[in-house]
């Protein structure tokens, strides 16, 4: 599978599509301001090329976004197709993510990860992620 499986930045208007219905898929966001087509439009328009997909054959199999303010990096949107899980393609999308936020200068990542998903935590813990003790507070505008 693997030597197959290309990780390339997305392209609007190749991967679009494909990329909504991954994100509805795995994530079912319900929250307006999580709708994929909005989050995509607002990711373009930061022009920093840190959205990125894998594929396979040419169809969308997984995507990560990121992002870097100059200070930290941050990993958003991780998500792989449920038929494609356990074929390290998210570990690949996160190493890519890695190198290009390094290549950036970021010295450190943040991710958030919701607090009752166990296997996701797992899953970052295995790439050397760890629990900060941070309290992560939001507001929405």
């Amino acid at each position: 599978m693997n030597t197959d499986l290309k990780i390339c930045n997305y392209i609007d208007t190749h991967h679009r599509e494909s990329v909504i219905q991954l994100w509805k898929t795995v994530f079912g966001y319900e929250d307006a301001h999580n709708k994929p087509s909005l989050v995509i439009d607002k990711k373009l328009a930061t022009k920093d090329d840190l959205l990125f997909v894998a594929t396979h054959e040419d169809r969308v199999v997984g995507t990560i976004m990121a992002g870097y303010d100059g200070h930290r990096g941050w990993l958003y949107s991780v998500a792989v197709c449920p038929q494609h899980r356990l074929l390290c393609i998210g570990t690949l999308l996160i190493k890519h993510a890695e190198q290009a936020l390094t290549n950036l200068g970021c010295l450190k990542i943040n991710l958030q990860i919701v607090a009752e998903n166990e296997a996701v935590t797992s899953f970052y813990r295995s790439l050397g992620y760890v629990v900060e003790q941070r309290i992560s507070m939001g507001k929405r505008l």
